[in-house]
């Protein structure tokens, strides 16, 4: 027993922290995965632009280095190389050999001796083989290769020859050959004969050699130089104030490119690391402190938590990818997806807070990192303020334009800057920054995604579930036909007071017209929906009537589960009593029992903890409630409402709803008026 005893007492500590613990464990694992995606290379301890003055003091080579050509520059050496570039193509000399033999065999059955003397014979034999000279001096090509434009480079006899386009031959080139060799020999007599004679006999010889031709290429592609020149260590690079035009910033260009190179060896890299791993650190600790000091809800979720650390290490993710392959593609990269999701499933300062963390976690690895850090910050703040209300589909597409506008004048403001003009805008980056606005359009389907992933709701499915024609929703309006139409008008009530003091309008609608579907169990246990003067109630004592009322609250919980509704909503059915007294009956049992303990009334809560489910509750009662009164007055909804709602506040209802005085005031005034409006009260003219 006394062995037991701490081992039982640290299984109950770990227990009590184990939602501590696991975000401890996303902590670390954050912060490898963002480290091990960074770029392994040291940081340039100097910020430059091109056009702009150098800020720093004058800058020495540390070392020497060669200075790189641009990727541009590299590029169009290699297309000139490749357009110069001459086709190799092999001549098969056997198959001319075999066609000179099969001519001096057939000649004999095509001009026989007893037709011809022997002259004639001689000279049809000397005009032939001329044909064959020709036709085989370089060949007949293959019907399946293409033929040169101007020249190529024929092996023949392991001996490479530059031959022009015009001297090679195709087989519907032999009948011409043939044709003009006879007239100018005058023996265009004998076309016929030789025609048919050569048709027979004659094949083509020559073909590409496609794995010659690219050898060659590439030995030519790989004697291109990377640099173009040296400089070497001590050599001034750029004097402060002096302005980073082309030249030096191809020099500097260089040096970062080596400098990087060489800081990262095995002596450094772990100092390296060990610098990337505090910075990122700390910007993943600040994460953290926001949210435990102004989002405890979303900190004390570690579902919700684990949503937000995803997304960052997703868009570092793909941003170093996108930056490894190609970095020139580093502005398709959506990231303004980050702030619009956390703007739909949480709030606009935490999607502004996390984005901009981001945003200095990538800063360690896209080039130009002003640039881009200034672009995405500004298009995280465009973001923010233009998206509202996604379920709008048209709403979606203008914010996108806007945030793609913003792209674009931001980037075309630095090509001023660092060039002095707009002659040399690189147009495809424009292009870039229309196919980023293009893939943010998939924030819809993500957003899809990630609520069955994680859980979470936004307004496109309340947009859903609020529609009346739902499944569960008809199914309230048949079997409990009066508890529907009383949550409509609670749904009213509550979306009009939410408009009013700032709260989420469409979750609580979406709340109010579910928060009673556990009624439909007991449909006429219940006073709305009883349509004759029997009650049900009149043969059950006190105690089992308070259990079936207060049992709907848990039927109604069981219920939404059952069809998949999300906990943000099913949390008003949870507290939409709080922890209130089911008051009739316990009066009506006090009078039978006047020690009766009133645990036995009361609805097991939680109480509303939110300003949401507190509106909520305050509609519930005052709508309900309100069926009671006959003939109403101003004069007597303004002391209804008051009543109603202080007795809420006296039972410490709201306590957990981080809801002020002034709203709650502000929400009484909505109830009063739509109250007013719905019994059609007038002002009373004097006669």
């Amino acid at each position: 027993m006394v062995d037991t005893l701490p081992m039982s007492k640290s299984l109950d500590q770990l227990y009590k922290n184990q939602s501590l613990i696991y975000k401890y464990i996303l902590y670390g694992v954050a912060l490898f995965c963002i480290v091990f995606f960074f770029p392994k290379g040291g940081q340039f301890k100097y910020e430059f632009s091109k056009g702009k003055l150098w800020q720093y003091e004058n800058l020495k080579a540390p070392f020497d280095f060669s200075i790189k050509k641009e990727p541009s520059e590299i590029e169009r050496e290699e297309r000139a190389i490749k357009s110069s570039q001459l086709a190799y193509y092999q001549f098969n000399t056997g198959i001319a050999q075999a066609v000179s033999l099969a001519y001096n065999e057939k000649l004999r059955d095509v001009f026989p001796a007893s037709s011809y003397n022997p002259n004639q014979l001689n000279t049809l034999t000397l005009t032939g083989h001329v044909i064959l000279d020709k036709l085989y001096k370089y060949g007949i090509l293959y019907t399946d290769t293409t033929k040169p434009v101007k020249h190529f480079f024929l092996l023949k006899n392991n001996e490479a020859r530059k031959v022009s386009a015009d001297e090679i031959f195709l087989i519907s080139d032999v009948k011409d050959l043939v044709k003009t060799t006879l007239q100018n020999e005058g023996l265009q007599s004998f076309n016929a004969p030789f025609q048919e004679l050569f048709l027979a006999i004659v094949r083509p010889n020559v073909g590409y050699d496609e794995e010659l031709t690219n050898r060659f290429l590439n030995d030519d592609l790989s004697r291109i130089s990377h640099t173009r020149g040296t400089i070497s260590e001590g050599d001034l690079i750029i004097a402060k104030g002096e302005v980073v035009e082309d030249d030096k910033f191809k020099i500097l260009n260089s040096l970062r490119q080596e400098y990087q190179s060489e800081v990262w060896s095995v002596k450094n890299q772990y100092y390296i690391l060990s610098g990337y791993a505090v910075l990122v650190a700390l910007v993943l600790m600040m994460l953290f402190l926001f949210l435990k000091k102004y989002r405890p809800s979303i900190y004390e979720n570690n579902t919700k938590v684990t949503f937000i650390i995803s997304n960052i290490v997703l868009m570092v993710f793909i941003t170093t990818m996108v930056v490894k392959y190609n970095e020139t593609y580093v502005f398709v990269v959506p990231l303004c997806i980050l702030p619009l999701i956390l703007k739909t499933f949480f709030d606009a300062r935490l999607g502004l807070f996390v984005h901009v963390l981001t945003v200095l976690i990538l800063g360690f690895v896209v080039p130009n990192s002003f640039e881009y850090i200034f672009l995405q910050i500004i298009a995280g703040i465009v973001t923010i303020l233009t998206v509202s209300e996604l379920y709008k589909r048209a709403n979606l597409f203008i914010s996108i334009a806007q945030i793609t506008l913003i792209y674009m004048v931001g980037y075309l403001a630095f090509q001023v800057i660092q060039e002095g003009n707009l002659n040399n805008i690189v147009w495809m980056n424009l292009g870039l920054f229309l196919l980023n606005g293009m893939i943010t359009l998939f924030a819809q389907p993500l957003i899809y995604i990630y609520e069955k992933v994680f859980g979470l709701v936004s307004d496109v499915s309340l947009l859903e579930l609020s529609d009346t024609n739902s499944k569960l929703l008809k199914e309230l309006s048949n079997k409990a036909p009066g508890t529907f139409h009383h949550s409509l008008q609670v749904s009213n009530l509550a979306e009009a007071a939410a408009n009013e003091i700032g709260a989420n309008a469409m979750l609580v609608r979406v709340g109010a017209l579910y928060h009673d579907i556990g009624k439909m169990l007991n449909p006429t246990y219940f006073t709305e929906n009883q349509i004759t003067n029997v009650n049900p109630h009149d043969e059950l004592s006190a105690i089992d009537s308070a259990k079936i009322i207060i049992d709907h609250v848990i039927g109604g919980i069981e219920l939404a589960r059952k069809n998949n509704l999300p906990d943000r909503v099913i949390d008003f059915i949870r507290c939409h009593h709080g922890t209130t007294l089911v008051y009739y009956f316990y009066k009506k049992q006090q009078e039978i029992d006047p020690e009766v303990s009133d645990s036995l009334f009361r609805y097991p809560g939680p109480i509303p903890f939110s300003k949401e489910t507190a509106i909520l509750m305050m509609a519930d009662s005052v709508e309900a409630a309100s069926k009671s009164l006959k003939n109403p007055t101003f004069l007597m909804i303004d002391e209804f409402v008051d009543k109603i709602v202080a007795g809420q506040m006296t039972a410490d209802q709201f306590l957990n709803a981080n809801i002020t005085f002034k709203e709650i005031q502000t929400i009484k005034k909505v109830f009063k008026q739509k109250l007013t409006n719905i019994y059609h009260l007038r002002v009373e003219y004097p006669e």
